[in-house]
């Protein structure tokens, strides 16, 4: 782990950003598992991924982890586990580009939350920026209801659930900045892991399946979120939005060449409006955030 640590914060989050572009691929090629099915073995990886870089980095303090970040880090582990379940929800009903464009939009619910709930002012800059990304949110939602079924529709609206917790998440952070959350993200694996044992009725899935739950569970989200918070350590906040967007451009490309999911123009100018909304944001409304 010391050796990943030397590796420069802004690579570290490109690549974690790169291997959770990955997520909707593998939800959309599982063969036979249901979507609860694929929630727990997906979080059930992932809780082990997270359970060993503890163990490694707590050693005999791994307990004491859990103990140290508190109510806090406990509400924010729920809160995450909500949106992971919203991420595989929409990720199997709707496409991968709707649900990767409008996961951006945690930029904007940070801006907002930070506003009502850290009194955090939004200048101009940060205004405009909100009005742009919801402008293209306005965009895809719209398609969905023109070209796809109701269940899309739905996928779409759940999708939203995800940057709504992440930005939950973070206001946590903010208000508690000495609270390490990587405790957090095993509580949220469980948590899901819970919520999709409760409604998968059963778990026995294929061999095939299973691997692309542990593929997603341990390289998609496990590494993904590991490499994304060493990695933010020692990056600017600015530069760490920039490059999640990494996410959001890669996800419907690996869509496209792998599954052959094609995106409809409306859905790229919308996510491209996004995208702009945020780097705007990114680069000239720091202040506001």
């Amino acid at each position: 782990m010391n050796l990943v640590r030397k590796i420069p914060g802004p690579i570290l989050i490109f690549l974690g950003a790169v291997c959770l572009s990955f997520g909707g691929t593998i939800v959309k090629s599982f063969e036979g598992a249901n979507l609860w099915q694929i929630l727990f073995w997906r979080q059930f990886f992932f809780s082990i991924i997270v359970a060993l870089y503890l163990l490694f980095s707590y050693k005999k303090n791994f307990f004491k982890s859990f103990y140290n970040s508190g109510l806090p880090g406990f509400i924010a582990g729920l809160f995450l586990s909500v949106g992971f379940a919203a991420y595989v929800f929409a990720m199997y009903t709707t496409t991968v580009a709707n649900t990767n464009f409008i996961i951006t939009t945690e930029v904007i619910f940070l801006a907002l939350f930070g506003y009502f709930f850290l009194k955090e002012k939004i200048n101009l800059v940060t205004f405009i920026s909100i009005v742009l990304g919801m402008s293209g949110v306005l965009l895809i939602v719209g398609n969905s209801l023109s070209i796809q079924s109701s269940e899309q529709f739905i996928g779409n609206i759940v999708a939203f659930i995800m940057p709504i917790s992440f930005a939950v998440l973070i206001m946590i952070v903010r208000r508690y900045p000495s609270v390490d959350m990587v405790p957090a993200q095993f509580t949220a694996g469980v948590a899901a892991a819970f919520i999709g044992f409760l409604i998968a009725g059963k778990l026995s899935i294929s061999f095939h399946d299973l691997f692309l739950a542990l593929l997603a569970g341990f390289f998609q989200i496990g590494f993904g979120f590991i490499l994304i918070t060493i990695g933010s350590q020692t990056t600017p906040a600015a530069v760490v939005g920039v490059l999640m967007l990494t996410e959001s451009v890669f996800g419907p490309f690996w869509a496209w060449l792998f599954i052959n999911e094609v995106v409809p123009t409306i859905v790229l100018i919308g996510g491209g409006t996004i995208i702009f909304s945020i780097l705007l944001q990114s680069f000239y409304g720091k202040k506001s955030i």
